[in-house]
């Protein structure tokens, strides 16, 4: 189990959002807010975000589905998927920096349990276009958190407590991932002439 759990976060530190940017001129993590991750990415182009959002989506499910076997327990699946985020957060190949785990998250999600991963993952572009169009403040956070907090219910209500729980610290270190993003919606607007 060890050198599962080793490639699984070899395999989430793969910095998507900066091989997204190859060729483009631009060091995602001089940009924007500096996070490599898929909300930056989508400051400065949308398909390179797309490729961004895909790569990292699919680390999630990939480790996931190459190590979890028939008849683990649900525990198992977590805790590959929650190293594989880790990986994500802390690449060695960005010097133990990363993205923020929303997406890698997903990936996750979406192998353990495509129903709800699903029913959360509509949630989220629903709230993801609303607050762009809008122009919401920290629009991204916002969105990601938000559909971040229906997982852990639609686990509590139609899976079982114990999936709740890992769920709900999932939901808890992403939330201390985007605690910049909570100091910036939470700062007073700048004064204006």
């Amino acid at each position: 189990m060890p050198l599962r759990l080793l490639a699984c976060f070899a395999i989430g530190s793969i910095p998507f959002a900066v091989l997204a940017m190859l060729g483009s001129g631009l060091d995602i993590r001089q940009v924007g807010s500096g996070n490599p991750g898929f909300n930056n990415v989508l400051r400065v182009s949308k398909w390179r975000a797309v490729l961004t959002l895909a790569g990292d989506f699919g680390k999630g499910m990939l480790a996931v589905w190459l190590f979890r076997r028939a008849g683990d327990p649900a525990a198992m699946g977590w805790l590959y998927g929650a190293v594989t985020v880790l990986g994500h957060c802390y690449s060695p190949f960005l010097r133990f920096n990363g993205g923020k785990g929303v997406a890698t998250s997903g990936g996750v999600m979406l192998i353990m349990y495509p129903q709800w991963a699903a029913a959360t993952l509509a949630a989220f572009t629903v709230i993801r276009v609303t607050a762009g169009r809008r122009q919401w403040k920290e629009a991204g956070m916002i969105a990601s958190l938000a559909a971040w907090v229906v997982f852990p219910i639609l686990m509590l209500a139609f899976v079982g407590g114990r999936d709740a729980a890992m769920a709900a610290l999932m939901l808890l270190f992403i939330a201390w991932r985007h605690r910049k993003n909570f100091q910036n919606l939470l700062a007073p607007a700048p004064d204006t002439p």
